[in-house]
C-alpha cells in the first residue's frame, strides 16, 4: 500500500493507493495519528496534486557518506561513526514542487535518497527493533550547495535552505519491502546521471536508527534520509531532476533560479 498527501485545491488530505492503482481512497485525518479509515471519498490519481507525503512535525535527519563510493567521490572516506545533520522541516517540498536556487550559491547538487519515515515517538531503539518504529519509506532529493557546504565550515545553510528536501511522491508501508536491495536512480532532463543500490550502504536502516535514537527522541513523522551513492552532479536553471527508487516511485522537481 502507498499513503498519499494530495490536494484537490482544498485543505490538504491523506489517501490510499494500492500497487498499480490510480484509485485514490481518501482518509479520514493524517494515517499517522489516527486508524486508517476511508472517507467515502475516491479521486483518481490524475485529479489531483500530489504534496510531500509528510511534513515532519519535528525534524529531518540525514545521514553523509554512507556509501563507500560517495564518500570517495567528495574526496574523503566513510566516518568512524555515522556522519549525520538536519534539514529544518521548512526544506521540505514535494513532487513538482520547484526546486528553488539561492542567490548565495553557485553549485547546487542532487543528492537521491532513501527516506524512512518514523511512525512513532521513540528512543534508544535498538537495531534489532528498527521495524516497530518505521512508518514507511519515500524518495528523497537531499539538495545540497557545494560551495556553501565547502566554505560555510558547517552545513546548515547548504543542506537546510528552503526547497532543498523534494521528499515523494508518496509513502510506501509494506514490511515486506526490503530498504536493503533497491536501485536508486536519478535523471536529469531524462538522462541517466546516477544510478545505485541500497545494498551499498555502509551503515543499514536498522543500524541508523539505533545510532540516531541514542541522541535524539524521534517523533512521528520524523524522517531520516540514508545517505547517496556515488554519481551526485549539479542542477542548474531550468532542470528537470527525477530521483527513483526501485518499488518506491518516481520523484521529480524542476530547478528554477528566481
Amino acid at each position: 500500500m502507498r499513503v498519499v498527501r494530495f490536494s484537490t485545491g482544498d485543505a490538504p488530505a491523506y489517501a490510499a493507493l494500492d500497487d498499480d492503482s490510480t484509485r485514490l481512497v481518501a482518509l479520514k485525518g493524517d494515517p499517522l495519528f489516527q486508524a486508517a479509515e476511508p472517507s467515502g471519498e475516491i479521486f483518481e490519481l490524475d485529479e489531483v496534486r500530489l504534496l510531500s507525503p509528510v511534513i515532519p512535525r519535528s525534524k529531518v535527519v540525514a545521514v553523509a557518506k554512507n556509501y563507500h563510493d560517495h564518500a570517495a567521490e567528495m574526496g574523503g572516506e566513510v566516518p568512524a561513526t555515522p556522519n549525520i545533520f538536519f534539514k529544518p522541516n521548512t526544506s521540505v517540498i514535494g513532487p513538482d514542487d520547484p526546486i528553488v536556487l539561492p542567490p548565495w550559491t553557485n553549485e547546487v547538487h542532487y543528492e537521491a535518497e532513501l527516506a524512512v519515515v518514523i511512525k512513532t515517538l521513540c528512543k534508544d531503539v535498538k537495531a534489532a527493533d528498527a521495524a516497530s518504529v518505521i512508518f514507511g519509506y519515500t524518495v528523497a532529493n537531499d539538495v545540497s550547495a557545494r560551495d556553501a557546504q565547502r566554505n560555510d565550515g558547517q552545513w546548515a545553510r547548504a543542506k537546510g535552505f528552503d526547497t532543498s528536501c523534494p521528499l515523494g511522491p508518496w509513502i510506501t508501508v509494506d514490511p515486506a519491502l526490503d530498504p536493503h536491495h533497491l536501485e536508486v536512480t536519478t535523471t536529469v532532463n531524462g538522462e541517466v546521471v546516477q544510478s545505485g543500490n541500497t545494498r551499498d550502504m555502509v551503515r543499514g536502516v536498522p543500524e541508523l536508527i539505533e545510532y540516531i535514537s541514542a541522541a535524539f527522541t524521534l517523533l512521528p513523522g520524523d524522517v531520516i534520509l540514508t545517505g547517496t551513492p556515488a554519481g551526485v552532479g549539479e542542477i542548474v536553471d531550468g532542470d528537470r531532476v527525477e530521483c527513483t527508487i526501485e518499488k518506491i516511485g518516481t520523484l521529480g522537481n524542476h530547478v528554477v533560479r528566481r
